[in-house]
């Protein structure tokens, strides 16, 4: 049996895939995070040894590390074809990372940018759906989601799905907004009532309610804007 030390049989607290998602990708050394993608090291040394060893030999540097060949990383014990592709992939990836421009957030601070940012999606539904808008401190977008998707006059929304989007991105602030195929502007009191239990919900989770959003094409209706938020 082979006595090859494999990354599951690590104690939890030494895994780098636990590492990471308990203390996130930053939390992580190069070595650790090069253990993840090749799996397990060699009968003599664990995955992470292995890549310090093979780091230490390029002086730490992962630029130097990407110019390795196949061949020259297939001459560390426990290192095949397969993980030396994995490895150099890696760094393929992260100097075209290194060379991308960030992609821009838009800024959501107001109903008007709401209103434009989501028209495009909804003007033409004859249905009725409801998106919720997840934000940083900064009013900046970190992802929409579509949480329900109804009739012409109604649609059925779970708050907690909102709740759990809103914690799974890290949003602090929260919008939401829906539209009316009808082509009116005036909240119902399904609307109303929706607009109070997310506002409630979002007190007890400490996010920030900035505002729900009526949309038609061509106009909207803000219940920020209004003064019922």
């Amino acid at each position: 049996m082979s006595d090859k030390l494999n990354i599951n049989q690590w104690a939890e607290e030494d895994r780098p895939r636990e590492k990471l998602e308990r203390l996130g990708p930053a939390a992580l050394s190069n070595a650790e995070l090069l253990a993840i993608l090749i799996g397990s090291g060699s009968t003599k040394e664990s995955a992470v040894d292995l890549m310090k060893r093979v780091l230490a030999d390029c002086n730490n540097n992962l630029n130097t590390l990407g110019k390795l060949t196949i061949s020259a990383l297939c001459d560390y014990n426990g290192v095949g074809p397969a993980k030396a592709i994995t490895i150099l992939a890696a760094c393929e990836l992260g100097k075209r990372r290194q060379a991308e421009t960030p992609e821009e957030r838009p800024e959501l601070s107001t109903a008007t940018r709401l209103y434009n940012h989501m028209h495009p999606l909804m003007q033409d539904l004859d249905v009725e759906e409801f998106w919720v808008l997840l934000m940083n401190q900064n009013f900046r977008l970190i992802k929409k989601v579509r949480i329900a998707r109804g009739g012409i006059t109604e649609v059925t929304v779970d708050v907690r799905i909102i709740m759990r989007e809103a914690l799974m991105a890290g949003a602090t602030i929260v919008s939401v907004c829906h539209n009316h195929p009808s082509g009116s502007i005036v909240p119902s009191k399904a609307d109303d009532q929706i607009t109070l239990i997310i506002k409630k919900a979002c007190e007890v989770m400490r996010l920030h309610f900035m505002d729900h959003v009526i949309l038609t094409d061509g106009q909207y209706f803000s219940y920020h804007e209004s003064g019922k938020l």
